[in-house]
Parts: structure tokens; C-alpha cells; sequence
């Protein structure tokens, strides 16, 4: 066979500096909403107070982005549009500590390279503004106010490939109304408006924080969300994060920013999902807008063309913070907090001498130290005895106030499944199984938590051959593991062995179990992975050890039942994310029987 013939040498040459802006302007400037995105940094960095974006045919045709920013002086412009300038950074230690929306000075020279761009700016200090033609590179006076506007039309005129991928108008115009979106979210000091063809389509106007997610978000979001705000350590994470009930089919709600920066990182994602784990249902997609303020050396800004990935000096000091951070806002129940009112006498009988169909379990030390995670998790989910007669109870809802329990006075079962209760808004329906569920799982985790998971040797060890990375995450993380209920041991430098796997995972393919726990460890922090292998477990014997449907409840237990949940974090859906309790108001049950009050 023939060797085939190779391609004739051409020479190393340097390219020529309209390909190298074509090759920027690859990476840079991907559609019109691209360019409204570079543009509307440069107007924040100039200190803009209202930014105008002007578009016509999605931005295809023209984008105008105008500001009352500081403006530029007149034989600065043209430096403007060179590539690499820019007024932002002067040193590398600038360049490890940027705070600034732009810094690499690429921005325009990469637009003017694939579009026709003009500029007409006017410093404080001027008697009137100048315009410049990126293309002829004349320079003339003009009339404006305060500031800059910055001119882009016919965009990839001189790239009609490139041109056919965009999509129709309005698509682009979406993509531009979010870019804008996003910047509006984090600058409320700002006011942002948005005209396409001659229509105001968008206008937020400047004010307060909160009041900018009511305009850019809308009520609802406001009202299905809760107030996130944790220091930990030098980082600090703020915001709103989305209640599980609210969650959404597709990731379209979620919005991270890092020093203002809006920001698509992997690792801050992760963090924010595993914070619902216990509480969203399937494949629903949360919503929130997070800020992290984490000092400027801290994370590298500098990592992609586009400024939307970020770097962090310690990953996993970040992921935590935001995890935690999330966490703690969502773990106060909307049963503890649906009315306000001061605390209320025990209705059930749930004192030191009367067990709650819950009982607050505490090991003695003999079982703590002699049983496993599994045996004492099943002991405890079995000790769940139902209440007796109860005259004091009754006592209490005889003198019950509809303000005094957020869920009310149980006043029947309907089905063996659901318990009804009447508060002061209108009736409550409870899923008794999810509710009790999730009471028996959160006081598990609570009593049971960092015990190592019983594991059990396995008669032959299941060897296979790993990566470099998997042999060594194995050797870091060999306590880790062992809480797990696994052992994994190198034979080789290529190959590991599992000696041993958790018991209750006997039917598990070990090698495929070992592969995933390995590269979880080897990307985020063991403790996460242990807790969240813990409570998988837990999960699954709550739900077994939970009341079961069609078991006959008395009023008495029921309110137990109802008391417990009040007192109980994340109670508003059971261990796999489905809810466990519904309000009716008063207004709803009216507008049932098309009744007027």
C-alpha cells in the first residue's frame, strides 16, 4: 500500500492583523447579543448611571448602546478601536485583581472587524463631542451630552457565512433583551432600557435592590422564593433562591454572579443543586439569583473569551459556601412560618410523659456505639408508636385559636392518605406518608449523623484498571471511602481493587459504584459526598419506617402529626421532592361554590 502523498510545506508567517481581529472576533462576538453585552460593560465601567440599547432587525441590522458615562477625549477614540487598548489595567498585577465588566481591550476591535462601527463621545471636560468612523478613520465634531454611544450596523457584512447562522429577529431579540436582563439584575443603581424598531420593549428603572428582581423577575418570583444572606469566612453569598414548589421544567431562572460579573460555572451550579437534593422532585430544574463577593484575587476572570467562566483559588471553599448558604434558606419550613403567632400549648400531648406519633429518639450510648447506621437508622424509623387518648389534647383544641398553628386543627382523613385541617386561611390537605416521611428522615439525620456506613467484604476482591487520577483520589481518600462502606486499595499503579462495599448496595456493580464515588471525590469535597451517600440511605428507610397509607388515624395523632411538621426543617416536601402539604384559602374555596362574601 501506498504511503499517501503529504500536502506541500507552506512557511510560518505571521497573520495578518484583519485575520487575527476575524479570529477575536470568533470568540468575541457570536451574535448581536454579544455585542450588546461587550457595549453595556464598557458603558458600566464608565460609570454609566442609564444605559440606552437602541435595535433594529434584532440587532442585526443596528445596535446603538448610548450612556451618560465619562466619555473620551477626542485623540483617545481612535486608540479605542485598536486591539489590546484599553484604560482598565496597566500591569499584570492589575490583570490578577480586575474590577472592572471589561479589562482585555478586545471588545471593539473585534466588533469594528466584522461590522461598520462608529463612536461619538464627549468627556465632562469638552465643549462638544467628536464622532469617529472605525472604518475611515474620520474624526468630526458632533453634538451629544455627557458620555458615549457607540454605533454597530450591518453585522458580519463582510462574513455572509457567518451571517446565515443567526437565527430570525426574534430570537436575536430575546438574546439581547437577557443580555441586558442580566446586567439589569446585578446594577439596580442603573437604569436600562431597550428599543427595537422605534418600541420601548424593556425599562427598568433605577432603585433598590429588591425592587429590581420584583421589575426584572416579576411578583411571582418574589413571593416562591426566600432571602439567601451568608458570610463564610472571606466570601460572601446574597440573593433569592427559588422554593422547591416553584421549580421549572428547564433551567431558564438561574443566574450567578461573581463581584457583579454574571458568571456560567459549573462548580457554583453544583453547589446550588446539591443544596435541593432533598427537596426537588426529578428532573425540576430550580430558580435563583445568587451574588458572591469573594475577594479579586481569589478568582481569575481571565479564563475565557467571553468573560462567562470564572476560576477560583479554592473550588471547594466556594462550592460549600454556596451550598450551605442555600441550604440554610431553605430549610425553614413554610409550615413553621405560614401564620405568625406565639408559641402554642401542646395540643398532642407531645410532652416528657406522652409520646408523639414522632418520638425525639435518643440512642443510649451502648446502641450508639454498637449498632450500624442501618440498624439504628431501621430502630429508630420502627419506634414511631401511635398516640393513645389524650384528654389534655382535647382540652387544648377546645380552646384553639385559628391563629396560634400555621397547619391548623386536624378535623378529618379522607382516603387513609390525606389529613384535612382548617387554620386561619382555610383548609390545609396533608399527604400524612410524605409528611411523616420527611419528619422521620430529617430526625435521622440529626441523630445519626457522620456514622460510617456498615460495609461488608467481599469473598473475592473486584479489581479493574483505573486512571492516574482514580488511583490517587483512592489513596487521598481512603478514610473518606471507608465511611462510604467502601475499600479500595491500588495493586498496581494502573489497577485497584474493592475489598469491601456498603451493605444495603449488595446488588450494586461495585466497579461501576467504585468509578462514580472516585471521580465525585477527586471534584468535590469528601464531606459532601459522604453526606449525600448518607442520606440516600436514610431516605430509603424513612420511607419505610414512615405511616403508612390506609392506616386509620385518631384526631389526636393527627395533630401530632401537624405539630411535628411545624417544628420540622425542609417539611414542606417529603424525602424525593414531592409536597406534603396544600393550602386552600377561604377566597379559593368560594370562588369553588361561586359564592360572594
Amino acid at each position: 500500500m501506498n504511503a499517501p502523498s503529504l500536502p506541500p510545506r507552506r512557511p510560518i508567517r505571521e497573520l495578518p492583523d484583519e485575520l487575527v481581529s476575524q479570529i477575536a472576533a470568533g470568540e468575541v462576538v457570536e451574535r448581536p447579543a454579544s455585542v450588546v453585552r461587550e457595549l453595556v460593560d464598557n458603558a458600566l465601567d464608565a460609570g454609566a448611571t442609564e444605559v440606552t440599547v437602541k435595535l433594529v432587525a434584532g440587532g442585526v441590522r443596528a445596535i446603538v448602546v448610548e450612556d451618560d458615562g465619562q466619555g473620551m477625549p477626542a485623540d483617545e477614540m481612535p486608540l479605542a478601536l485598536r486591539r489590546h487598548a484599553t484604560s482598565k489595567i496597566a500591569s499584570l498585577a492589575e490583570l490578577e485583581q480586575v474590577q472592572t465588566m471589561g479589562f482585555r481591550g478586545e471588545a471593539l476591535a473585534a466588533i469594528a472587524s466584522v461590522a461598520e462601527v462608529a463612536l461619538c463621545s464627549r468627556p465632562p471636560e469638552a465643549a462638544h463631542a467628536h464622532r469617529l468612523d472605525a472604518r475611515s478613520g474620520e474624526l468630526s465634531p458632533a453634538a451629544r451630552g455627557v458620555g458615549t454611544s457607540v454605533e454597530v450596523r450591518e453585522l458580519f457584512f463582510n462574513t455572509p457565512a457567518r451571517r446565515k447562522f443567526l437565527k430570525t429577529d426574534a430570537t436575536e431579540l430575546a438574546h439581547c433583551l437577557e443580555a441586558v436582563r442580566r446586567h439589569a439584575l446585578v446594577r439596580p443603581d442603573v437604569g436600562f432600557a431597550v428599543w427595537h424598531e422605534g418600541k420601548l420593549v424593556a425599562q427598568w428603572r433605577r432603585g433598590s435592590g429588591e425592587q429590581r428582581l420584583r421589575d426584572v423577575l416579576g411578583e411571582d418570583f418574589i413571593a416562591q422564593s426566600r432571602a439567601v444572606d451568608a458570610r463564610v469566612g472571606p466570601l460572601r453569598v446574597f440573593g433569592r433562591a427559588g422554593l422547591p414548589d416553584a421549580a421549572r421544567a428547564r433551567a431558564d431562572l438561574q443566574y450567578c454572579y461573581v463581584n457583579g460579573r454574571y458568571v456560567r460555572d459549573k462548580l457554583l451550579a453544583h453547589g446550588v443543586r446539591s443544596a435541593y437534593e432533598d427537596v426537588l422532585h426529578g428532573s425540576r430544574q430550580p430558580s435563583y439569583v445568587l451574588f458572591l463577593e469573594i475577594a479579586p484575587e481569589r478568582v481569575d476572570v481571565n479564563v475565557h473569551p467571553t468573560k462567562i467562566e470564572v476560576r477560583f483559588r479554592d473550588s471547594r471553599e466556594v462550592h460549600q459556601a454556596v451550598r450551605h448558604a442555600v441550604e440554610d434558606a431553605l430549610a425553614l419550613s413554610r409550615a413553621g412560618t405560614a401564620a405568625q403567632a406565639p408559641a402554642a400549648p401542646d395540643m398532642a400531648g407531645t410532652g416528657p410523659s406522652q409520646p408523639s406519633l414522632v418520638p425525639r429518639w435518643n440512642p443510649p450510648p451502648q446502641v450508639q456505639s454498637s449498632l450500624g447506621l442501618q440498624q439504628a437508622a431501621v430502630l429508630f424509623a420502627q419506634e414511631t408508636p401511635p398516640a393513645g387518648p389524650r384528654p389534655a389534647a382535647t382540652a387544648a383544641l377546645e380552646a384553639w385559636n385559628p391563629e396560634d398553628w400555621p397547619l391548623g386543627r386536624a378535623i378529618a382523613q379522607v382516603g387513609g392518605i390525606y389529613v384535612l385541617a382548617e387554620n386561619a386561611q382555610g383548609l390545609v390537605i396533608v399527604d400524612m406518608h410524605a409528611a411523616h416521611e420527611r419528619i422521620v428522615y430529617e430526625r435521622l439525620k440529626q441523630h445519626l449523623q457522620g456514622r460510617r456506613i456498615e460495609s461488608q467484604p467481599l469473598l473475592i476482591p473486584a479489581t479493574f484498571a483505573a486512571t492516574p487520577q482514580e488511583v490517587a483520589t483512592a489513596e487521598t481518600c481512603h478514610e473518606a471511602l471507608l465511611t462510604l462502606g467502601l475499600e479500595i486499595t491500588p495493586l498496581s499503579p494502573t489497577t485497584l481493587a474493592v475489598r469491601s462495599r456498603p451493605t444495603a448496595l449488595a446488588d450494586a456493580n461495585v466497579v461501576e459504584l467504585a468509578r462514580s464515588v472516585l471521580a465525585e471525590l477527586a471534584q468535590y469535597d469528601a464531606s459532601n459526598v459522604i453526606e449525600r451517600a448518607q442520606h440516600e440511605l436514610l431516605a430509603t428507610m424513612a420511607c419505610h419506617g414512615a405511616v403508612r397509607a390506609n392506616r386509620r388515624l385518631s384526631l389526636d395523632e393527627m395533630n401530632a402529626l401537624l405539630r411535628d411538621m411545624e417544628r420540622t426543617e425542609r417539611a414542606d416536601q417529603c424525602n424525593h421532592g414531592r409536597p406534603t402539604w396544600r393550602q386552600l384559602t377561604l377566597r379559593e374555596l368560594d370562588a369553588l361554590f361561586l359564592r360572594g362574601r
